[in-house]
């Protein structure tokens, strides 16, 4: 069976519910979940409300940023979830999770996982702020 369960890019809510589902594992010992979610101050700034856009490419480069933690971190499976469009505070932006036989193998692959794909990942986030300006983050 692949390790990687769920991958995705969507413009609906997303489920903690879901990705842990897809990670539970008989043979993990840990499971590992981040939650990325929308907060109402960035640098000092109030945020009003932000979207994200991706490229055509996302989810093929969200595929790729998973088999490299896969083949570096010995995992039972791994899933990611990232949100598009219009998010409002509050809004989970980003779910993923990791299983693996043993806890330090489980955070190591999550951290790594939610870090590459922010680092990596073509998705671009347009934060609006209370004083009426704007602010990309993460674009090319």
């Amino acid at each position: 069976m692949d390790v990687i369960r769920l991958l995705g890019v969507r413009e609906v809510p997303l489920s903690v519910d879901e990705v842990i589902a897809a990670v539970a594992d008989r043979g993990a010992g840990g499971t590992c979940v981040f939650i990325g979610t929308v907060r109402d101050v960035d640098q000092d700034r109030t945020v009003e409300n932000l979207g994200y856009e991706a490229h055509p490419s996302v989810e093929q480069e969200l595929r790729r940023v998973a088999e490299a933690v896969a083949a570096e971190v010995p995992v039972q499976a791994l899933a990611a979830v990232h949100r598009v469009g219009a998010l409002g505070i509050g809004d989970l932006a980003v779910v993923v999770a990791a299983s693996a036989a043993h806890r330090d193998q489980a955070f190591t692959a999550c951290r790594k996982l939610i870090d590459d794909l922010k680092r990596e990942v073509p998705i671009w986030k347009h934060q609006m702020f209370g004083d009426g300006t704007s602010e990309w983050v993460g674009s090319p």
